[in-house]
């Protein structure tokens, strides 16, 4: 895994060049959001259960089916293996975003899910809809404006948003 300014560095020295202006902006503007990076995640990292939770609860309200017997999350086996599996992709989403690149998610995380899902028939539309309901809870945490860097974080939050999007249809 590469941070952002390693593989800018990475690509400019594989060219042979200097770093141009417009990479030296774009790693300068990350610099400047650093802080405001740092309390998204620590948000997310702080609240990782309850959004875990409240993702799992309001999901299994919505397909009480889950948790019935032969349902896919019934039994205290497999409902810790669904919870163990979300944690596992919130925690992938924060190193994605502490990094500023999705490349962890994908290479740790997402690459070979939606077969290993498929294999034990796990339903990947309701993985995809607990995915989107962690979403909206880290997005309101990290979006709420109170004790936390002053200054616009839509960019943070987009991408933040992007990674829950791109772990969504992953499955």
């Amino acid at each position: 895994m590469l941070d952002a300014f390693a593989k800018v560095v990475a690509q400019a020295d594989a060219r042979g060049e200097f770093l141009s202006n417009t990479q030296i902006d774009a790693l300068s503007e990350m610099v400047a959001d650093g802080n405001k990076r740092l309390d998204a995640v620590t948000r997310i990292t702080s609240n990782a259960s309850s959004i875990v939770t409240n993702a799992a609860r309001a999901l299994f309200a919505e397909q009480p089916q889950l948790i019935q017997p032969n349902g896919n999350a019934y039994t205290n086996r497999r409902m810790a293996a669904c919870l163990r599996d979300m944690e596992i992709i919130l925690r992938y989403v924060s190193y994605a975003l502490i990094a500023g690149d999705s490349s962890v998610l994908d290479d740790r995380c997402l690459n070979g899910l939606k077969e290993t899902y498929q294999a034990l028939g796990v339903p990947s539309a309701s993985v995809a809809v607990g995915v989107q309901k962690m979403k909206e809870s880290s997005v309101a945490l990290a979006n709420d404006p109170s004790g936390i860097t002053s200054g616009d974080c839509s960019s943070i939050i987009a991408e933040l948003a992007s990674y829950f999007d791109r772990a969504a249809a992953a499955v």
